[in-house]
């Protein structure tokens, strides 16, 4: 997964040298070159151009950047690039003189989506090799499924995410030994002290207000102003619901409507997709709507949860189809539709309020972009466990729930998870704001903020043999 040292517009914080910059991938592409193709895939207004843009302008002499979007809504130069030669005829007519050679000429197409067949050619620009070239896009998984010509193996799709929680400790100048501290705290099981752990929790739920999304972060640093914050996570908001037209025009409401009742969802008991709330029909069913949640899952603008009612590792072999959980992108754009400029719901834990969709959204974000495909129990005798990850080390399954209030200990259905025997559970987290570590049984209790240090284990596939 690509983590990048912070998405703000501080140039001077990324050219600090940290190691965290010169060892992501971009780097490492733009340095040393590749056999493939370097696509970055993520949702829009995530940072993805501005990272490429950054890094590349440092290396390249010769940097040409192509809104292959923007393209499309205006000149449509590029529309209909039938081979190499007519790209390099198309881009000599904006680059011109810039055109040097691969050493020292970096071309970015941004957001290929808007021409999927773009993505075929990217096969021939790579084994001519005239130039360097790096690739963004949102909607990608659309994109490749509506190209008759895959590039195959001269491409590396690179998956990118908003700011996670310890990106905007980062973002918000915390320094690494803190952050080192609280690390070794999680991997050793033991508690922060409680100054600290209020520091924690103070950020944390900064962050629940704030989220991840680079405009946002920065009016936060700029103002520390929710109007300010609340104004630009709405610009993205409806940016994201206007994208849906791009993609199919005539289902784009649909979609939208779907998009826009999430959190509806999420405020439900079983929180799950109604399906006969999207177009008031009672019969309908989830197969009606697959290529409406596809698009919304892979323009990375919503995350998506898989039931599952007898869990097995691993958690794909026993998923279900037709049940499922949506949730926001980012839980900044949750926060704003549910208390808009009010920040006391969750800076002094008001008890009329019920944190646990705000809870559960962060936590399902922070352990999708860390690689963890989602699951979730379900079950009409034992009840439900919120999220349940694979452990590839102990060849088993890990439920994950998440409490925002007092009561974080009481958690029947969890109880009666771990405690299965056809499930072979040999652990499991409840996550809350209690600042204690504590194990009872195969439960471990952990503070809220530890999720940041989930990583997947590595999967058998990717060891060496």
């Amino acid at each position: 997964m690509l983590r990048r040292k912070v998405q703000t517009e501080i140039a001077e914080y990324l050219d600090n040298g940290s190691e965290k910059i010169v060892q992501t991938e971009i780097a490492e592409y733009l340095d040393n070159g590749s056999e493939k193709i370097l696509i970055l895939d993520g949702a829009r207004q995530i940072g993805k151009s501005y990272i490429i843009r950054h890094e590349g302008k440092k290396r390249f002499k010769n940097y040409i950047e192509i809104d292959l979007y923007e393209d499309k809504k205006g000149d449509r130069l590029f529309e209909g690039t039938r081979n190499k030669e007519d790209f390099y005829l198309r881009l000599s007519t904006i680059a011109g003189n810039r055109l040097g050679e691969k050493s020292n000429t970096l071309v970015f197409l941004d957001e290929i989506q808007a021409y999927p067949d773009m993505l075929t050619l990217l096969k021939f620009l790579r084994q001519d090799d005239r130039f360097t070239y790096i690739v963004s896009g949102s909607q990608l998984g659309i994109a490749l499924n509506e190209t008759l010509s895959k590039p195959g193996g001269r491409i590396k799709v690179v998956k990118m995410f908003q700011l996670d929680f310890e990106e905007f400790l980062w973002a918000n100048n915390v320094g690494e030994e803190f952050i080192n501290h609280a690390r070794q705290s999680y991997m050793q099981r033991v508690s922060l002290d409680e100054p600290l752990h209020n520091r924690m929790m103070d950020l944390f739920k900064k962050y629940l207000l704030v989220g991840g999304l680079p405009d946002a972060v920065n009016k936060f640093i700029e103002t520390h102003n929710i109007v300010e914050v609340r104004s630009a996570q709405k610009d993205v908001y409806e940016l994201y619901k206007g994208d849906a037209s791009q993609y199919d025009k005539e289902r784009k409401l649909v979609i939208e409507r779907i998009y826009e009742l999430v959190p509806s969802y999420l405020e439900n008991k079983k929180k799950r997709v109604h399906f006969n709330q999207i177009e008031n029909k009672k019969q309908a069913r989830a197969w009606q709507y697959q290529a409406e949640f596809e698009y919304l899952v892979k323009s990375g603008i919503c995350n998506e949860v898989k039931a599952v009612s007898n869990p097995r590792f691993p958690l794909v072999e026993s998923e279900s189809k037709n049940l499922l959980k949506l949730y926001l992108n980012d839980v900044g754009l949750l926060t704003r539709l549910l208390y808009q400029y009010s920040i006391s719901a969750i800076m002094n834990d008001e008890k009329s309020v019920n944190l646990g969709s705000v809870y559960e959204s962060v936590v399902c974000s922070e352990l999708v972009a860390h690689g963890f495909p989602l699951f979730y129990y379900d079950n009409k005798k034992k009840g439900e466990v919120e999220f349940l990850v694979n452990d590839y080390d102990l060849l088993s399954v890990v439920p994950v729930e998440v409490k925002s209030g007092k009561d974080y200990n009481i958690h029947a259905s969890l109880d009666a998870f771990v405690s299965t025997p056809d499930y072979h559970i040999k652990q499991g987290f409840v996550l809350s704001n209690e600042r204690e570590v504590t194990q009872n049984g195969k439960v471990t209790y952990l503070p809220v903020y530890f999720v940041m240090f989930f990583i997947p284990s590595t999967p058998p596939e990717k060891m060496i043999v």
